[in-house]
């Protein structure tokens, strides 16, 4: 199955502008093959706001207009998609990830952990526990951004049995995430790794770029660069992350880092302090 990763730039509080580059940026993806494709953090709405109120007015529910279209273009397209976005709930607004299949609309995740940055000053936290959603693409959990710096984000979706970990993220220049944290969470969890990070300027701060594909051995099948707007594709088998024993050597030299696990001596992990 080939899978893929949109690296693009965000016009902030343009909702209207960004949808259409979605749409149009997944209807190229769909004939490029790909079946999973990822879009960045807040893809619909930029990321640097200074304060709740102007980021209320471009938030939405879900399901809602925006995700609507795109459940529409998934389904004529035959694609599961992944796309960042805010999401109003009551009073709530959240930065979360819309994942939308051929069927429609699967579930969103809510961003479970905040860095004192942009939106994250001023949304909710993440109110579900890292949910998995399946379809007959793959099992795919989520980790939005700064989520995907905590290893456990990464561990309970693969004990939950998601075989694809995709990160849409807006990475900025100066953080050195892009460089290390996808290949570890790949390897370390035997799942393929879809990020999706953002290019361009908002307010100061400019973006990594450098979305990745990564295999299940920690390996880069696809690396974008730090400027250009692109669409990464990768093969993947999302059902070999399911056979997590790794054989190096027959008899000599084999490892399942899921069977390995020691949970009775993990116990401080799951402590608040």
């Amino acid at each position: 199955m080939k899978a893929a990763a949109v690296q693009m730039d965000i016009k902030l509080l343009d909702k209207q502008h960004n949808l259409a580059k979605v749409l149009d940026r997944l209807e190229a993806a769909a004939q490029g093959g790909a079946k999973v494709v990822v879009f960045p953090e807040c893809a619909l709405t930029g990321y640097c706001f200074t304060s709740r109120e102007e980021a209320l007015p471009v938030a939405e529910p879900v399901p809602g207009p925006s995700t609507d279209k795109i459940a529409a273009a998934a389904k004529r397209l035959g694609v599961t998609v992944v796309v960042g976005m805010l999401e109003s709930s009551g009073n709530d607004l959240f930065n979360s990830a819309a994942v939308i299949g051929p069927e429609g609309l699967l579930g969103t995740h809510r961003k479970i952990h905040r860095v004192f940055l942009g939106i994250d000053r001023f949304d909710a936290i993440g109110d579900i526990p890292f949910p998995v959603f399946q379809n007959s693409h793959a099992k795919i959990g989520v980790n939005i951004c700064y989520d995907c710096s905590f290893p456990e984000s990464g561990r309970v979706l693969k004990l939950k049995g998601a075989q694809i970990l995709a990160i849409p993220t807006n990475w900025p220049v100066g953080s050195d995430t892009w460089q290390h944290i996808p290949k570890v969470r790949a390897i370390e969890n035997h799942m393929f790794v879809i990020a999706a990070d953002r290019v361009g300027e908002e307010r100061g701060f400019r973006f990594a770029g450098h979305s990745q594909i990564i295999d299940l051995g920690g390996q880069a099948l696809a690396e974008a660069g730090d400027t250009e707007e692109t669409i990464l594709y990768a093969e993947i088998d999302p059902a070999a992350a399911d056979q997590n024993l790794v054989v190096r050597l027959p008899g000599e030299w084999e490892f399942d880092r899921i069977a390995g696990r020691r949970p009775e001596m993990y116990e401080p992990i799951t402590r608040s302090k």
